[in-house]
């Protein structure tokens, strides 16, 4: 997790991960207390939370087929209304369409890593070295490997 002297020390943006973005959302989330504080921290800290439209996309994947597998279809009309609260359409950095141009950069960083990045991951790194965000905030210690 994020220090408070480390988000200080920054532009005062950070890139919320899905992982974190669907504890936030979902309730029954394992990190939904931990994703609860972060978000708190980074609003106590004035640090403005930066989604990419890669990162609502894999949420609402991931929420629509765990809560199917969990059987819980019912909550994701609720669960999504309360994920477009917390991120209105017009909040969200849209970089998918960037992904052509860096494509060639984003297999170059998965190589990198050997495959700890993944492609949505690697484009959310490149964005962000490309925004000038410097913290990305996840559960994942993937985006570790960079700076």
């Amino acid at each position: 997790m994020l220090s408070r002297m480390l988000i200080n020390a920054m532009n005062n943006q950070a890139t919320v991960d899905s992982n974190v973005l669907i504890a936030l959302i979902d309730s029954h989330d394992k990190w939904h207390l931990k994703a609860n504080g972060i978000s708190t921290a980074l609003e106590v800290d004035g640090v403005s939370s930066i989604y990419f439209d890669c990162v609502l996309n894999e949420t609402i994947s991931v929420l629509s087929r765990r809560l199917e597998e969990q059987r819980r279809s019912n909550q994701l009309p609720s669960l999504l209304d309360k994920l477009l609260r917390e991120v209105p359409e017009q909040t969200i950095t849209w970089i998918s369409a960037e992904a052509q141009r860096l494509y060639s950069d984003i297999v170059q960083l998965v190589r990198q890593t050997h495959g700890a990045l993944n492609f949505h991951d690697a484009s959310i790194a490149l964005s962000c070295q490309e925004l000038g965000i410097e913290v990305i905030v996840s559960f994942d210690r993937d985006f570790d490997q960079i700076s």
